[in-house]
């Protein structure tokens, strides 16, 4: 009798940036919130979701801080990160393949700046998936009125009517995602885009509004007070 291995599930954390717009001294993944570094918080919630066989980072090869900023650390560490989100990712799959990961396995990519993100939410997106032929993505419908922009100056409202912002963890099949990548070339700025290209249609699995990208100076206040006042 033929064993057919069900697929398994990895997550992809690329954490090859600078964090230019954070306005931080050195990359923001390692600056501290409430006790931890940035990326510290993302892994430990990521540590928690029992279904994902292992974790893999993917640092910038000049990365000398990682194992000091996050001791203890007990998944994957790359450090072939590339120049853009989309390079990384592709260095990563391939490293998940030599650790062993399969074309049909799952991968979830999941930004090091989203350090809010629950376990919950993560099992939440595998049970959405997990059957599906194309995968999907954590998101939330926006809420408020959207605008076009020309030179500093409202050039049209936009109908926010089926308008959704995407967030991570994005859970795609490993075989599926590199070739999308490969195809969409460096400058997607997610996952689901290089699925789209393809022809696909991922799923929109509703996230949570805490779950947002800490990007921008103000964004580290209110990490710290949610992380701090957390239950």
């Amino acid at each position: 009798m033929t064993t057919i291995r069900p697929s398994r599930c990895f997550a992809l954390v690329p954490c090859a940036g600078i964090g230019s717009r954070a306005g931080t001294v050195g990359p923001k993944q390692y600056a501290r919130l409430a006790g931890a570094t940035v990326v510290g918080h993302t892994l430990s919630a990521l540590a928690q979701v029992k279904r994902l066989e292992n974790v893999l980072v993917v640092l910038s090869p000049q990365d000398d801080e990682f194992e000091w900023q996050v001791p203890g650390f007990p998944g994957w560490v790359s450090r072939n990160g590339g120049a853009s989100r989309a390079q990384t990712v592709a260095k990563g799959l391939a490293d998940l393949a030599q650790h062993g990961a399969a074309v049909d396995d799952w991968v979830l990519v999941h930004d090091a700046a989203r350090c809010l993100v629950r376990p919950e939410w993560v099992d939440g997106l595998i049970d959405a998936c997990i059957n599906d032929e194309v995968g999907g993505l954590l998101a939330l419908p926006v809420p408020d009125t959207l605008k076009d922009e020309c030179n500093g100056r409202v050039a049209a409202t936009v109908d926010r009517a089926k308008k959704w912002q995407a967030q991570t963890p994005q859970m795609f099949r490993l075989g599926m995602l590199c070739d999308a990548l490969e195809d969409a070339g460096v400058h997607v700025t997610d996952e689901a885009s290089a699925i789209e290209a393809k022809g696909f249609a991922p799923k929109l699995v509703r996230g949570a509004l805490e779950n947002f990208k800490v990007t921008y100076p103000s964004d580290f206040d209110m990490a710290e007070r949610l992380l701090r006042t957390r239950t």
